[in-house]
Order: structure tokens, then C-alpha cells, then sequence
């Protein structure tokens, strides 16, 4: 089964669209007339291009408005039709798409539009070419497969066949089902095409709104089995038309295309397991079992300040790394480390970004397992040098500079604390003694994005882990909109919120801006017990976000809160919010320079929800901290001028 993309789907000029196609392990390519008219190079030299690259041109497309014409336009669609053909054979391809008519003077009758195919059968069959009659979910008398089916049924033409989209079917809620009934060897070419759930014209929709499968909300893989079930072995194509694509980076684009197309044919073997998927084996999705650790890179002053943070909050200095300036604190089952080497990956990190999440270690069921689909999905292993006595632990590079590890009890990559490492009693330098303050988990981490790359994080999470993705947020920062994206694990596990700055003047932006790219901007950990936490974060000097009085009177009129569980929530800065679950209460820590922060959290009775009502305050009050942080740098050196 080959994959392919169409060219209308990047950026780029057309040498940078093909290199990426296949450099992203795609066999083939649709050349989308438009893309062909603006290159600067002949047909034959374009078709050259697509071959000294490795792939084949799959299909040429599209070509429009040719059934159920009156004359003259019925004889000049054929006459265009031929030059057409001129051009496929200078391309060196054999299969031509012609969508639905939307052509004004175009006339209805199935037995009428059947003829116009006919003959354009005919004389594609004299030059060995092949035209697939595709639906267009808005076109003018045929805006269904059904409909398009019976028009090719009806041609009965060796050369004329049935194009099938997944967005044409889905978007008007037509059952996939339907396709069943269609013999597989009528099936010319598949193109599949997901979409967010929105209420709109087909047309616009279709036009700036289509995303990869596995990022939107329509059953693309239901569509698929049903295509397959007909004994289609065809290619199978990604059509994609969205704004953001257009105007991304070409690589990550493609990239996260055929990562959404194998995902989706490994769903449908999953699914399917009687239904032939010529794909290499891969293994089903990851199962998490949560988050084993995660990394911070600092050095130096930073360093010893973030170890102060960390004994506020009442972790332990309890590892040390018997070969690299590498520190293990823990509290509960949380391990957050502090790396200071300089020659590697937290070195770059750092050189980079500052302080600032350079890695996490994911434990996992089966580290080996995870590590082949990851690869099998297009993603790059990670490895540094090992010195002896080092294990050789599974990773792959995420997206944008993040780093993943893969630990899982079976093939004993979780002895790497006891082997790697050495117990220490002895307190970090300049760090004062501290209390445990009953944080006992990682309830989830937040990473911080441009908008234009949530989709390739929700993919990156969705493909290869098993988790599912809730509903898009608009999480209100006081000066624009950031959209937020909860994914997590069916069974607890691990949740992320990706987050997706639209403006810099955001504080999302803000961090999106200091940190060179994206990144985890906070992580939120647990606790039984949020205010006996919030006593020993105090006792242990932990710098709490300040929150305002105004916030605290609302909370009570909004949710009819007794006066002294309010001033309990104020005098220790907690946020509160709940649901038809139960409650959830929020403590945040002072953010750092960069906009990095902690978040301390406790759920009751189920709650899922992560605050997002508290959000507009919580920022506004990250934001008059940070102003504050800046003020004071700013003084003195005014005082000195």
C-alpha cells in the first residue's frame, strides 16, 4: 500500500515541498495543478524532480467542472481534458482526478454525466491514463460518493473509477458504511483528511480547516476500514487544506503527516485484524504508567537558586551521579533532577534557554516496544556517549528540543537509580534544612507552544502513547487568548496540557520567547491534603503566589462558600474550583524569571477539570510578580545612572 501527500498541503516552493515528502518516508506525491502552474520548470523537468527523490507522482489533480455540461462548454471540457492528458504524460503519471461539477450551466441526470465519462474513458484508455470522479461535499448535483458511484457504475469504462475523500463523506455525516457495496478494483485512488468539529460552510470548512488524521474529530479511521473492506489496495493520500500548514515549517508538516497516516493504517489493523494492511509491524501504542522523571538544566547560580526552590518545597537532595553533575531530589514518587553538565544534551539546553526542562523519563510497559512504533512513526532516536557502568536507556527527540526517555521494570532500565547513582545524606550547598511538605505525584506538566504547533504535539502524544484528548479550552490571559489542549491516559497515568500562544504579549508568549521554542512551562504536582501542605510550604519559606482580595470575595459568591473555608483559601493563597465531580483547589509558586512556576494541586471526588476558570486571575497575578521581579532589577542600575 503506498502513502502519499498532495503537494497543496505545505509551504514551500515545489523542490522544498518534494524534499520534504521524502525525506518524511512518503512513496509517492499528488501534484495539485496550482502547485505545478507557479514552478518555474516544465512538466518533464518536474516529473524528473519527483523521480531523482524517490517517489512517483500518484495523481494528478484537480480537474474541474467537466460532467453534465450543455455545449459548448461540454466540447470544451474535452478539449481540456485532452491538453490535460499532454501534461500527465510530460509528468509521467497515469491518474487524473476530476471533481464534482459546480460549473453554473452544468445540468443534472446521472445517465448524462455516465456518457460525458464514457468517452472521456475512451480517450484515456488510448493514451493508458485512468480518470477517478470524486464528490465534492458541495458540488452542484453530485455532492455524495453514492451519487459518484453510480455515475462511474453507470460509464462501466475500464478507465474511469471512483475517488473516495474522507472529508467529502464525513463532513456531511454520510455513513462510510455505504462504501462497502463498491468493488475494491472501481476504488481508483483514497485521500483522507480529518477536521475539528465546527458548525460551517462545507466550502470555507473544507478550504482552511482540514487537519491531519488523528488531529480533528471525525472517524477517519471508520472511513478507512470500510474502504478496505471493499479489497482496495491502492495508495492511500493525504489532502489537507488548512492555513496553518500552508504557512508552517514544510518539515514538521510533513512529518507530522505520515506519523497521522501509519498511525491511522496501524488503527485499522488494530481494529481490523482480518483486513490486509500492507505495512511493516508495529507495535499497538505505548501504555504509560506515569512519569518516572524529569530533568532540569542549570548551572551555576541558577542551579544552587532552583535546589533552594526545591528544598522550599520539601524535596531531598537523595542521589548524586557517580559520573556526571547530576542531583536526584525526590518527595513521594516525584524525582525531579538538576543537571549541570555542560558538554551534552542539558549543556545545549541550557546554552540555549537557561533554566529549563531539557528531559523526561517516561515509565512505560515495554521501553523497546515504545522506542520501534516511535521510529516507525518518523521519530528520531536520541543517544549521548555512556561511560562504564552506564545503561543504555531508550529515547527519542520530541518535538522542538525535548528529549524522552523510556523506563520499564521488565527489561530492568529502572535499576538505573541504584546503579547510576549514590545515596546522599548531605544537604546542597547553601540550601537550608526543610520539612517534606506531602506532595506525593506528578498530576501533569503543561507544555507551552506557538498555536500554529499544537496540532503536531496532540499528534506527537496521541500517535504513539495511549491517550485521548478532551475538548479545546480558550484559557483568557488579560492581554489575548490562549488555546489549551488537556491529553491524558485512559487508566491514571500521565496528563499534559499543550498550550498555544497566539501573541507574545501573553504569558505564554512571554515564556515562549525567553525559553527559544517550546517547552514545559509548569509542572503540577499532587498533595491528600492542600492546606497542611500550604502550612509546611510556609514553615519552609516557599515563595507563594500572591493572590488579590477581590479574588477570594467572588469565590464565595460564585460557589456559596462559607466566610472560614474562604479565608482559609486566602491565607494561603489557594485557588479553588470544582464541578459535578467535586472539588479542586490550586497553589501556585512565584513564578521565576523566564515564567516557569510550579503548580501544587488537590483533586476530590473524580474532578478532571485543570483550573481553567482560575486562570485569568492566576496569570494577572504571574504578571504584576513579574513586573514587580523586573522593577527591581531595573532600580538599581537607575539609581547607579
Amino acid at each position: 500500500m503506498k502513502t502519499s501527500i498532495a503537494t497543496v498541503s505545505l509551504s514551500g516552493d515545489l523542490q522544498q515541498r518534494l524534499a520534504a515528502i521524502a525525506n518524511a518516508g512518503f512513496d509517492g506525491v499528488e501534484i495539485f495543478e496550482q502547485d505545478f502552474i507557479a514552478h518555474d520548470g516544465g512538466a518533464k523537468e518536474v516529473g524528473k524532480m519527483v523521480r531523482d527523490k524517490g517517489l512517483e507522482i500518484l495523481l494528478f489533480q484537480p480537474f474541474r467542472d467537466f460532467e453534465g455540461l450543455p455545449e459548448p462548454y461540454r466540447s470544451r471540457a474535452f478539449s481540456r481534458a485532452e491538453r490535460k492528458f499532454d501534461l500527465m504524460e510530460e509528468l509521467g503519471t497515469k491518474n487524473l482526478l476530476v471533481c464534482s461539477s459546480v460549473h453554473p450551466a452544468a445540468l443534472g441526470g446521472i445517465d448524462r454525466m455516465a456518457d460525458d465519462f464514457a468517452e472521456l474513458g475512451e480517450r484515456a484508455a488510448k493514451r493508458g491514463l485512468r480518470v477517478g470522479f470524486e464528490a465534492l461535499a458541495w458540488g452542484k448535483h453530485v455532492s455524495d460518493h453514492r451519487d459518484a458511484w453510480e455515475v462511474v457504475r453507470r460509464a462501466d469504462h475500464p478507465n474511469i473509477g471512483l475517488i473516495l475523500d474522507s472529508f467529502h463523506t464525513l463532513a456531511r455525516k454520510i455513513d462510510p458504511a455505504s462504501i462497502r457495496a463498491i468493488p475494491g478494483d472501481k476504488i481508483f485512488f483514497v485521500q483522507l483528511a480529518d477536521a475539528p468539529a465546527i458548525d460551517m460552510d462545507l466550502l470555507y470548512w473544507s478550504r482552511h480547516f482540514r487537519n491531519m488524521p488523528g488531529e480533528g474529530d471525525l472517524p477517519v479511521t471508520s472511513f478507512m476500514q470500510a474502504v478496505m473492506a471493499t479489497g482496495y489496495q491502492g495508495p492511500v493520500s493525504l489532502e489537507i487544506f488548512n492555513d496553518l500548514f500552508r504557512t508552517g515549517p514544510t518539515e514538521t508538516i510533513t512529518a507530522d503527516g505520515y506519523r497521522s497516516l501509519i498511525a491511522t493504517l496501524d488503527d485499522l489493523r488494530q481494529r481490523e485484524p482480518s483486513l490486509t494492511v500492507d505495512l511493516p509491524a508495529m507495535a499497538p501504542r505505548s501504555k504509560l504508567k506515569g512519569i518516572d522523571f524529569i530533568e532540569f538544566a542549570a548551572q551555576d547560580d541558577q542551579a544552587e537558586a532552583f535546589a533552594t526552590l526545591l528544598a522550599s518545597m520539601g524535596f531531598e537532595r537523595r542521589l548524586l551521579h557517580r559520573n556526571k553533575a547530576l542531583e536526584v531530589w525526590q518527595q513521594g514518587d516525584v524525582r525531579l533532577l538538576i543537571n549541570a553538565e555542560i558538554n551534552s544534551h542539558a549543556g545545549d539546553a541550557y546554552a540555549q534557554a537557561g533554566l529549563c526542562v531539557c528531559d523526561m523519563g517516561l515509565a512505560v510497559e515495554d521501553a523497546a516496544a515504545t522506542l520501534q512504533r516511535a521510529r516507525m512513526l518518523g521519530s528520531k532516536p536520541f543517544a549521548q556517549p555512556l561511560s562504564p557502568g552506564e545503561l543504555e536507556i531508550p529515547a527519542i527527540r520530541g518535538l522542538g528540543a525535548s528529549v524522552l526517555h523510556f523506563l520499564d521494570d521488565a527489561s530492568g532500565l529502572t535499576r538505573v537509580w541504584d546503579l547510576e547513582f549514590a545515596a546522599t545524606s548531605t544537604p546542597a550547598t547553601g540550601t537550608p534544612a526543610t520539612t517534606p511538605t506531602g506532595l506525593h505525584s506528578i498530576d501533569h506538566i503543561a507544555h507551552t507552544m506557538s498555536y500554529a504547533q499544537m496540532l503536531s504535539w496532540t499528534l506527537f502524544y496521541t500517535a504513539l502513547f495511549d491517550m485521548e484528548k478532551s475538548a479545546l479550552v480558550d484559557v483568557i490571559d488579560p492581554d489575548g487568548l490562549v488555546r489549551s489542549q488537556a491529553l491524558e491516559t485512559p487508566q491514571p497515568g500521565l496528563r499534559v496540557t499543550l498550550n498555544g500562544a497566539e501573541t507574545h504579549a501573553t504569558l505564554a508568549g512571554r515564556f515562549l520567547t525567553s525559553s527559544l521554542g517550546s517547552s514545559v512551562q509548569h509542572i503540577a504536582l499532587a498533595t491528600e491534603d492542600i492546606f497542611q501542605t500550604a502550612k509546611a510550604l510556609a514553615e519552609n519559606s516557599f515563595a507563594a503566589l500572591p493572590m488579590p482580595q477581590n479574588y477570594y470575595h467572588d469565590l464565595a459568591a460564585r460557589f456559596d462558600l462559607r466566610a472560614d473555608f474562604c479565608q482559609g483559601l486566602q491565607a494561603h493563597n489557594i485557588l479553588y474550583d470544582e464541578d459535578d465531580n467535586g472539588p479542586f483547589f490550586q497553589l501556585y509558586s512565584a513564578p521565576l524569571a523566564n515564567g516557569f512556576f510550579f503548580e501544587i494541586v488537590q483533586r476530590q471526588g473524580g474532578h478532571r477539570g485543570y483550573g481553567a476558570a482560575n486562570a485569568p486571575f492566576r496569570i494577572a497575578a504571574q504578571k504584576r510578580f513579574l513586573r514587580g521581579l523586573t522593577k527591581s532589577v531595573a532600580q538599581p542600575l537607575a539609581d547607579r545612572g
